[in-house]
């Protein structure tokens, strides 16, 4: 395509952007192709960020809760999980846990991030004494817990269905559901990456009876490692499909892989150019999702605060004590403070505002910060922001 052709083209796309039509999976590779100006591809993206986020930057404040890296499963890329006998492998006791909730309860988090290995030795009933451990003792705290993965393992457990383990833990004190596991859907990827853990259909699936359920969970994308665009666009397809149908996802998150201690060690992790192209597709594809999340874990400050002008609208928070990521290299710091979170979005030009799990603005007691409330849905002050 000579550079008449690629002017032409992007103009049909842009077009379609501003009178809000959907792009075709062509449209999406056309964009994912090098030859495309990166700046103009973001420029596209951040007119529908604003148009439905307006100059907001949405934040967190949250903790991680990793309860076991014990794990049956052996997934090319990920350097987390352990063996049941390695000096590495750990799985916390209800004394440990109480205690991260403690702290997360005094230090304002409103979100407790629970995800972990799939440990044989543990029956359901220990993950779900895990939640309802929590909730029991702090139920204000919105329990986000197990992806997929962690739901199709239960399933096996139980020998139940897939809706009466998700109705089982909503008892116990579930809130929601974060996206992990998804990782690329398409087989010809999947399979080389994870080919024994819960499958494409497994995972849509189990969120589509997780929204008729009444439950609002996440989607993710892993990107960077042995997929190509076409791979990429199929997998914000199938996303943007199932929200046409049940409209539960509430924030998309592209994550950046991190190859160091995978068994993929051999490849670059991705380029800042690849993070912020990435992050400004997933904006204009995912016409049906209203937040994109820049995860400033696994993008590193700089990126993350760029990627807030490529589509995304949120940095997500201030994450204490996550493992996952750092186990396979990520060099960001361990958590921010609010005022670091703040001054990261505000350096920006955006207006930074707490949001709870299930995008609430969070109203924080003046006189002692870990006192919170729950006030009107973000997307009604973000109209107000336009």
């Amino acid at each position: 395509m000579n550079q008449t052709e690629l002017n032409a083209r992007f103009r049909e796309i842009r077009d379609k952007v501003e009178s809000e039509e959907r792009l075709t999976m062509d449209d999406g590779l056309f964009l994912e192709d090098p030859q495309v100006p990166l700046q103009e591809v973001g420029a596209l993206a951040n007119l529908v960020r604003e148009r439905k986020n307006g100059n907001l930057g949405y934040y967190n404040i949250n903790t991680h809760l990793n309860p076991t890296n014990v794990c049956v499963y052996r997934c090319r890329f990920c350097a987390f999980r352990s063996d049941l006998r390695d000096p590495k492998g750990y799985a916390m006791t209800d004394e440990q846990i109480l205690a991260r909730g403690k702290e997360a309860t005094e230090n304002g988090c409103t979100e407790m991030h629970i995800v972990g290995g799939l440990h044989h030795q543990r029956p359901y009933e220990w993950y779900r004494n895990l939640i309802s451990l929590l909730n029991s003792n702090y139920p204000q705290i919105d329990l986000k817990a197990w992806t997929a993965v962690e739901i199709n393992w239960f399933e096996f457990q139980t020998k139940k269905s897939v809706q009466w383990v998700l109705e089982d833990m909503r008892e116990a004190g579930l809130g929601s559901m974060p996206g992990g596991g998804a990782e690329i859907f398409h087989p010809e990827i999947r399979d080389q990456l994870c080919e024994h853990k819960a499958n494409t259909h497994a995972w849509l699936d189990i969120h589509r009876t997780a929204h008729e359920i009444g439950l609002r969970t996440n989607c993710t994308m892993l990107y960077g490692h042995l997929e190509k665009a076409y791979h990429r666009i199929d997998h914000l397809m199938r996303l943007r499909e199932l929200q046409d149908q049940t409209g539960g996802f509430q924030v998309f998150i592209p994550l950046a892989f991190h190859p160091e201690n995978t068994k993929l060690d051999h490849l670059k992790k991705p380029s800042a150019i690849m993070d912020l192209r990435t992050m400004a597709v997933s904006r204009l594809m995912l016409d049906n999702i209203q937040h994109i999340k820049a995860y400033w874990i696994m993008l590193g400050l700089g990126t993350a605060q760029t990627a807030l002008q490529y589509g995304a609208d949120d940095i997500d928070g201030t994450v204490r004590h996550e493992l996952i990521y750092h186990d396979a290299g990520a060099t960001t710091p361990e958590f921010l403070s609010v005022d670091q979170i703040r001054h990261l979005i505000s350096e920006t030009g955006r207006k930074p505002v707490e949001r709870d799990t299930t995008y609430h603005e969070v109203h924080r007691d003046p006189n002692h910060f870990a006192t919170w409330t729950r006030g009107e849905p973000v997307d009604k002050i973000s109209v107000s922001a336009k």
